[in-house]
């Protein structure tokens, strides 16, 4: 298989001709880690795609920038047959190969740094990180023992052997490092804070927020940092083979619930999830909150719902004044519409480029100007 021109190209895409990076893309054969992947055919839906039987598939979607979901709920792709159809949400992938270069460049590498990465997914990240930095100074980490076994399996296959350990990232990581960076949205910074040097600099995505904090670990145990004027989406940690139950649940009970309190927004119906500088505020505002979006031709409805039983159901036509149903112990349409009040009175939100403050215990404590808020 001729695939170096393909990786050749994603590179160019994906870095500068004068990034330390782009030969490890360009001599990356990503399609050595995803032999199968799972294709989305609607919400909620996969369709396996295999490999092998069709290479000119293969080669254009393991030299994209795409990232490649290999695992949907409890179900691997290297498992599944064909009929399957998985449905719920992806706990693995293949992360877009630009989004990986994006977070090991914020993470200031340097030759004989030690890098701890959490998240080894298929593997093919931890190849960039080996060709730029040498076997002996990458660690992955994965919370699935098969996830570990075959990207440690597949990454011997080119010759490169790092250490690649199982583990949850949410407990303590096995060394101390220079580096840290995390593939995975992480609900508390203790755990990687703690793998960390004196100097040592994080850098990681946190849970249902999108948002990219740096951080360099002081002698205090604390560290001092920023939130990237930069954003990525990543899976959130879990500890066993797939996610718990949770504001799922409610939502699937009150999708189509009448009653409640009902109001006019003063909005138009908003896709939170894809907003991401509100939906950051929102979670900060509302820690737990889950997001649900639907269009059907010019009908929008968005729900926000909380295992506290809280929910929220809003739908309009196009940018009509939506018509709001909220219920439970908080009103939280009320809470959605105050962020985004701000960001329509100030034509921002304080949230991106804000100062972070993590105490030893792992919470970020962030400020911009007059604001403050506390994650974690």
């Amino acid at each position: 298989m001729d695939w170096r021109t393909h990786a050749e190209q994603l590179a160019a895409r994906v870095t500068s001709p004068v990034s330390r990076w782009r030969d490890a893309v360009a001599r990356t054969p990503r399609h050595v880690f995803v032999p199968r992947w799972w294709h989305p055919t609607g919400p909620g839906e996969w369709t396996l795609r295999d490999g092998p039987t069709d290479e000119a598939a293969w080669l254009r979607a393991a030299y994209s920038d795409t990232s490649l979901v290999t695992r949907v709920g409890p179900l691997h792709a290297d498992f599944a047959h064909p009929h399957d159809r998985p449905s719920g949400v992806p706990t693995s992938s293949s992360t877009m190969p630009g989004l990986v270069v994006r977070m090991l460049r914020h993470a200031h590498v340097y030759d004989g740094a030690d890098l701890a990465m959490i998240g080894a997914g298929s593997g093919a990240s931890t190849a960039l990180a080996v060709h730029r930095l040498g076997e002996k100074h990458v660690t992955a980490v994965d919370v699935d023992p098969y996830l570990a076994e075959a990207a440690t399996t597949r990454l011997a296959s080119l010759g490169m052997s790092p250490q690649v350990v199982t583990g949850d990232a949410t407990k303590p990581l096995p060394g101390d490092f220079d580096r840290v960076v995390s593939l995975v949205a992480l609900p508390n910074l203790a755990s990687a804070l703690a793998a960390l040097r004196p100097g040592g600099r994080l850098v990681t995505t946190l849970a249902r927020m999108n948002v990219i904090v740096t951080a360099t670990k002081g002698p205090d145990g604390g560290a001092q940092g920023v939130v990237e004027w930069d954003r990525a989406g990543f899976m959130s940690t879990r500890s066993g083979e797939d996610y718990p139950p949770g504001v799922g649940d409610v939502f699937a009970a009150v999708r189509d619930r009448e009653g409640g309190e009902a109001s006019k927004g003063r909005y138009p119906v908003l896709n939170v999830a894809e907003a991401w500088d509100v939906r950051a505020m929102l979670e900060l505002s509302v820690p737990g909150i889950g997001t649900y979006y639907e269009e059907r031709g010019e009908q929008r409805t968005a729900w926000l719902v909380h295992t506290d039983g809280s929910w929220a159901r809003a739908s309009a036509t196009w940018i009509d004044p939506p018509t709001v149903h909220q219920d439970g112990p908080r009103r939280l349409w009320n809470a959605l519409e105050r962020i985004r009040h701000r960001l329509n009175a100030e034509g921002g939100l304080p949230i991106y480029g804000s100062h972070v403050h993590i105490t030893p215990d792992g919470l970020c404590h962030f400020s911009r100007g007059t604001w403050s808020a506390t994650y974690g």
